[in-house]
């Protein structure tokens, strides 16, 4: 029998609970109201980094706002003006995110499968604001109050 430490079994608990509250949260801004979209399948592995490793410096809110903010944009602008095949297109794009996440100092990973998203389902740019601006806005409040208030970690990092 595998014996898993404490101390995993509550962190694992913690994320899981946080995670389900706040894609809750999205889920039922989306779906409840009239307000918009607020979802974002990428938001999901945000979760993990932010509920899970929120000392890490991808779960740094200047990280997850403009990391997802810079790759959907990406993604929408290659799927507008770039006018190649569909496999070539999302390469390129996934690969230019990922080059301008690095260079400008906001790597979040799970923000690198975006331009696929906005590429596949053919995004506009309203599609920057709802989900993407103001769901990353809503994680954000939702891991400042969960990580610094309730669980007292130093998040986020200064």
């Amino acid at each position: 029998m595998i014996k898993i430490p404490k101390a995993i079994i509550t962190k694992s608990i913690i994320a899981g609970l946080f995670s389900t509250v706040t894609i809750g949260a999205l889920t039922l801004l989306t779906y409840q109201t009239t307000l918009g979209l607020f979802l974002a399948a990428s938001f999901g592995s945000s979760m993990v980094v932010l509920f899970g490793f929120p000392e890490s410096p991808f779960a740094q809110p200047k990280n997850v706002f403009f990391g997802h903010l810079l790759t959907a944009l990406v993604g929408v602008v290659f799927a507008k003006y770039i006018p190649l095949p569909i496999y070539i297109t999302i390469a390129l794009a996934v690969g230019c995110g990922v080059f301008l996440m690095i260079l400008l100092n906001v790597v979040h990973p799970p923000a690198g499968g975006n331009p696929i998203v906005m590429i596949v389902g053919g995004a506009s740019y309203e599609y920057l604001i709802h989900p993407i601006m103001t769901g990353c806005l809503i994680i954000l409040l939702f891991a400042i109050v969960i990580n610094k208030f309730l669980l007292k970690k130093n998040y986020p990092l200064k």
